[in-house]
């Protein structure tokens, strides 16, 4: 099988605000997927993209109505990071560039948690998992 790819589409209120507060963060945009609608940002390269897109074109890809992410949630995020301080400086960084955290990080000794609330209010959770440390007992 072919390596794939995913592509998360997430509405965006204001495409350049996004933008800014993701390139904060350290990404990057594939301009080939970038115009004054949508943002193709890169989260790993060749596998892992997230297309920010205004919310009017947004809608043209579904009937169903957009989640208010500032009062519900429809997803959670999950992204794996490398470090503990990877976790921390992501976080960091996204509240610097406007965003929020919605909780406190969590240490379940086996892995690592935090996360942090985007502009648009999606759930954005980052994690590291120990690959040294052993598995809590069910």
């Amino acid at each position: 099988m072919a390596t794939q790819q995913i592509f998360v589409n997430l509405p965006v209120k204001n495409l350049d605000k996004s933008k800014a507060f993701f390139a904060a963060l350290g990404y990057t945009f594939n301009p080939q997927f970038t115009d004054a609608n949508a943002a193709c940002m890169v989260i790993h390269e060749g596998s892992i993209h997230a297309m920010l897109l205004m919310e009017d074109f947004f809608k043209t890809f579904t009937t169903k109505s957009i989640t208010d992410t500032r009062t519900s949630t429809e997803v959670l995020l999950c992204l794996s990071c490398e470090s503990r301080a990877e976790v921390d400086d992501l976080v960091a960084k996204a509240v610097a560039a406007g965003g929020t955290t919605p909780s406190e990080p969590k240490d379940y000794g086996f892995m690592y948690g935090h996360g942090f609330q985007d502009l648009d209010g999606h759930l954005w959770e980052l994690v590291y998992m120990d690959p040294n440390a052993e598995m809590p007992k069910q």
